[in-house]
């Protein structure tokens, strides 16, 4: 398995690197030229500031049972279509079983956006957060390794 992290705008890069590190699992970022990243553990891969150009060089490299690190949920339909495994930045995997839910509100939003709505405000992240994500980053990685 190799994790690949969307590293436009995503709050976990980090936390994710030093847990995979200590498992001995790759690690790439894919960013635009805009965000700045550097890390002697993880591979960078810098795409151009193209709308959704770090999700299409994810879904076009990642390989079946990778892990993607992502809150984009267009992103996340492709690498299961792929027969990938999907975290998000909250810890919450995304499977064949929700993806239609999430896509759902993530269109009815849009919809209510068009509406003027302006939908609900995100809180500001905490340790909690990122200590929830990691648990749930370990708890996935465990039970990978049971399966291989």
């Amino acid at each position: 398995m190799q994790i690949w992290i969307d590293g436009d705008g995503c709050p976990v890069i980090l936390c994710t690197i030093k847990i995979a590190e200590k498992k001995n699992i790759e690690v790439t970022i894919v960013k635009n030229h805009a965000i700045k990243i550097e890390n002697d553990y993880a591979k960078i891969i810098t795409v151009d500031l193209g709308r959704d150009s770090a999700d299409y060089y994810i879904a076009n490299h990642m390989k079946r049972g990778d892990l993607v690190i992502t809150q984009d949920y267009g992103l996340a339909a492709m690498v299961l279509a792929k027969e990938g495994s999907v975290l998000t930045a909250n810890g919450n995997q995304i499977t064949g079983f929700n993806i239609d839910f999430v896509l759902e509100n993530r269109h009815q939003g849009k919809l209510d956006r068009l509406k003027g709505s302006r939908g609900p405000r995100h809180k500001k992240r905490t340790a909690f957060d990122d200590r929830s994500y990691s648990q749930a980053l370990e708890l996935f990685i465990n039970n990978y390794d049971q399966e291989e």
